[in-house]
């Protein structure tokens, strides 16, 4: 019995599917090391990304849509480039539906 009680205080990683699996990854690639590690060391931090969608608004101003993520995205923002050409829009939209995930959450439950 005291197993059962340890086991279900632990959190499972969540389910991921593939479109979030490969949003996952664009992010992973092309978006933490400015809005999660900074490691490059940009003197104006970018805005976290972690509940993105939970806001009515983006941190910029714009409404919290995948058409405004999107938007951005692809033709940049303040100090963020576009990434127009580097990305396609199957990985946009895998993005937009990793974004959704709040982040936040899923790197909690992972333990990271």
């Amino acid at each position: 019995m005291a197993f059962a009680s340890i086991a279900l205080g632990c959190h499972s990683a969540p389910t991921l599917t593939p479109q979030q699996a490969e949003g996952k990854h664009v992010y992973d690639v092309g978006c933490a090391h400015c809005h999660e590690q900074n490691d490059l060391r940009l003197k104006k931090v970018p805005p976290d990304l972690h509940g993105l969608f939970d806001r009515s608004t983006l941190p910029e101003g714009g409404p919290a849509t995948d058409a405004e993520v999107e938007h951005v995205v692809l033709t940049g923002k303040g100090l963020m480039p576009s990434f127009a050409y580097q990305i396609t829009q199957e990985q946009l939209d895998a993005l937009v539906a990793y974004l959704h995930m709040g982040l936040g959450d899923e790197k909690r439950q992972l333990g990271e």
